[in-house]
Order: C-alpha cells, then structure tokens, then sequence
C-alpha cells in the first residue's frame, strides 16, 4: 500500500466489511470493485467459524448489495480452486464447468457468494468470478503458511520437512500473476467477462507435493524429508486454466522454480526478521 501512497489518485479508507454504512460510503461513485477481503484460508476459517462466516459470507452480501445500489459497473471476486474439492478421477482436470465440492468452510463461503453473484443477471452489472491457484512468491505482505512458500522456509531453515500426502495435486501461481489477472478482468470488454467464472494460474502449474521438494532441492541440498503418505485426501485436484487463456490471452509469467528462488533469497538475506510471526501467516 506504501508504495502508491503517493498516487495523487489513491485513497485509504480504514472500515469494516461488515459495516453496511462504511461500505456504502466507500462504494459511492466507483466504476468497480475488485472484492479481496475474507478470512483467509482453511485453518484460520476453522480456528474463527464465526467470524468467518460474517466476514466471508454476510460482509460480501452487504458489498454485493451496495455496491449494486451505488450502480457499481464491474465487481471481481475473489473465489478459489478450492471450490473444487477431491476430485473423482486425479487423473482428469477440472474446470470451470466441473462440479464444486466445497470440503471447508473456506471454501464453502466463497461457492455460497458466488453462487448468489451469478443469479443476479442483471444487463447493468458485470460480475466475475476468480478462482485462484494457490498462491506462492514475495509480497509486500509475506505469507509464509503458503506450501511453495512454507516447504522453502522450512527446508531451508531447519533442515527438515515433513511432507503430507506427497502424491496429491494442487495448482499454484505467483502472487503478481494474480495481479495480473484481475487487471487483464478490468481491462478486458464487458461482454467477455460478464457472468463468467475463470480458473486463474495455468495448467502446466499443477504439482503434487514431491515434486515442489525437488524443485527447492538445489537451495536446500542437506534438507531431510519426511514423507508420511496418506491415502486419502479431500483437498486433491488438478485444474484447467485454459478458458482464461482463451477468452482473455492470459497467460502466467512466473514459474514456481521463479518464486522458490525469490522465497529462497528473502529467506538468505535476512529481509524478514522473524520468519516465525504470526504477521507472516495467517
């Protein structure tokens, strides 16, 4: 954020989600709204269901209504390929089209919005849905509970990394390839993306575990890895990122070898004093 603060065009509004005055305050006069805000992630939606719940589900149904009643013309949201669940056959890969079988109630609140969002089906609103890959890479805000991320962090600094599930399939994409797509969204013409879900990363970004290990390998070369295999996992999936490919000329710039090494050099040069903090994860 500091660094547009500068921009003679950006503002700061400091409020709540669920805060149906502040949101209605905020939404006035906007073109768009690229809707980012949640509780992020599995294990923290579990730790506050609550909370969750309000911020997820009933905060994004107050910027939905708002947003519509202040005439807002584009509105992306922020969905998942969690949505996607265990797949039947690993084999095959889903896509947009695929069924949605939401095991977390991360992903549940974000298949409830998006659900509500493309009912609406109105000629003077634009709704996208996103559904990201997992994300990896540097960011003004580091996460280091992100399993690109987390596996090189541990590897690296204890020497150690016990892996869950090695076989198992997730995609994956860089944070500024995620910048990148919402952008493409906002740029593109209203009739390509009105209505319209898109898987965002890129097919050849789908890993299983083991493989992200080998590819961190060569920045940790003494690491000791564990493997407890596991049979059954809900979280198993590979995807499809073709449509946005197609409809939109998106395509990634960044590898996951590309964020490993960046992980890797914030890890060696120190820039993140305490790489344990909560302020790192969520």
């Amino acid at each position: 954020m500091l660094g547009c603060w500068s921009h003679p065009q950006f503002e700061f509004v400091r409020g709540d989600l669920r805060e149906p005055h502040a949101v209605e305050s905020t939404v006035q006069g906007m073109d768009a709204v690229v809707h980012l805000a949640a509780i992020v992630g599995d294990p923290a939606c579990a730790k506050q269901p609550d909370v969750a719940r309000e911020v997820n589900y009933r905060g994004s149904m107050t910027l939905l209504e708002k947003a519509t009643q202040a005439n807002v013309q584009r509105f992306i949201f922020s969905s998942t390929c969690s949505n996607y669940g265990r797949m039947a056959d690993p084999s095959q890969y889903v896509d947009e089209s695929s069924e949605l079988h939401p095991i977390s109630l991360y992903a549940e609140t974000k298949v409830a919005v998006e659900e509500t969002l493309l009912d609406l089906q109105r000629n003077d609103f634009s709704p996208t849905v996103l559904r990201f890959a997992t994300v990896f890479g540097v960011s003004p805000r580091m996460r280091f509970d992100l399993t690109v991320n987390e596996f090189t962090l541990d590897m690296m600094t204890k020497g150690h990394l016990m892996v869950f599930g090695e076989q198992f399939w997730r995609p994956y994409i860089h944070v500024r390839d995620v910048s990148r797509a919402i952008v493409k969204v906002l740029d593109s013409p209203v009739e390509k993306v009105r209505n319209q879900v898109f898987n965002v990363g890129s097919t050849d970004l789908n890993y299983q575990k083991d493989r992200l290990v080998d590819l961190i390998k060569p920045h940790a070369p003494e690491a000791q890895i564990e493997y407890v295999h596991k049979e059954e996992d809900p979280r198993d999936y590979r995807v499809s990122f073709s449509k946005i490919k197609d409809a939109l000329g998106f395509n990634v710039e960044h590898t996951v070898e590309d964020g490993i090494f960046e992980v890797a050099r914030l890890v060696r040069d120190g820039i993140v004093e305490d790489l344990r903090e909560s302020t790192v994860r969520n």
